[in-house]
């Protein structure tokens, strides 16, 4: 019986260039879908598969992360003077989600090595590792299915998601052979390829169960592109010493780190929220009819 999974890895060091100027001086992972930062639906997700066991790798000028997830004792207490009972019920409950700690990456030098700075918090255990951008709807049950692949094959896993055309060349792109209806044995990885060179259309999309063999993998690796040490090029440096399964996704996954994306998921998480969601309707129904 594989180990039980109890810890998640969310690197969260990036400089967050595509939605300059916004985040000059606030995380993007702290942009917020509605009324809630993306950050915590990632932490939410994994306090839902029953992860709560979370190290965050930030970097220069993400404190506001670390605020974030921290009690706020003055505020929930003003809001409670203030009748205001369940807003403090929500901030409390932020803090209650998970045991979150935090790593700094003093530089960004890719996915890899954040992910290698996690060696000593995830000790010999198996981890998961959640990037923010990649946020996945509550009801998809992503993470979920990934964990009970890594139960059935005692094998690190990664979601893969279909890919056409030049989105293909934003990913890292498997090689596999399928095994059931939902899940595929990789057999190589391409990082980032051009579409003449995929060696098929399942990207590698931000969620990996991995092994602590991970770890020696990453100290084997050499930079890759851009001089930045890619976790998939040391996840390719486990193929053929360790079976690596990729969990085949389909809707619900969001890449906020892409503005329509990102605005899609806001509408989307809106639309099923009671309080905005019946005059939001109103508000898209009249402006689609007015193009």
């Amino acid at each position: 019986m594989p180990i039980p999974i109890r810890k998640a890895v969310i690197p969260a060091a990036g400089l967050g260039t595509r939605f300059l100027p916004a985040t000059k001086a606030i995380p993007k992972e702290m942009l917020p879908l509605v009324d809630k930062p993306a950050i915590q639906y990632v932490v939410e997700e994994a306090a839902a598969a029953g992860i709560t066991d979370i190290l965050i790798v930030t970097g220069r000028s993400k404190g506001a992360i670390e605020d974030h997830f921290d009690r706020s004792p003055d505020l929930e207490a003003a809001l409670r003077s203030g009748g205001k009972e369940s807003e403090a019920d929500r901030l409390e409950a932020i803090h209650d989600l998970a045991c979150v700690h935090y790593v700094r990456q003093a530089e960004p030098r890719g996915l890899g090595h954040a992910v290698g700075m996690a060696r000593q918090h995830v000790g010999d255990e198996p981890f998961v590792v959640m990037l923010p951008d990649d946020l996945m709807h509550p009801r998809s049950g992503i993470l979920t299915g990934m964990l009970d692949a890594y139960q059935q094959h005692s094998s690190a896993v990664l979601a893969l998601k279909r890919v056409t055309g030049r989105e293909i060349s934003m990913y890292g792109v498997a090689a596999s052979k399928t095994l059931d209806a939902k899940t595929v044995e990789v057999l190589d990885l391409v990082e980032k390829p051009t579409p003449e060179e995929a060696p098929s259309d399942l990207g590698v999309m931000g969620r990996y169960v991995l092994t602590p063999q991970i770890f020696e993998a990453i100290d084997r690796t050499e930079p890759g592109r851009g001089g930045e040490l890619q976790l998939t090029d040391a996840i390719r440096n486990l193929i053929g010493k360790e079976k690596v399964v990729g969990y085949v996704i389909g809707d619900g996954r969001f890449d906020t780190g892409n503005k329509l994306d990102f605005l899609i998921a806001s509408i989307t998480f809106a639309l099923e929220r009671d309080d905005v969601a019946p005059d939001l309707i109103r508000f898209l129904r009249t402006k689609v009819q007015s193009l």
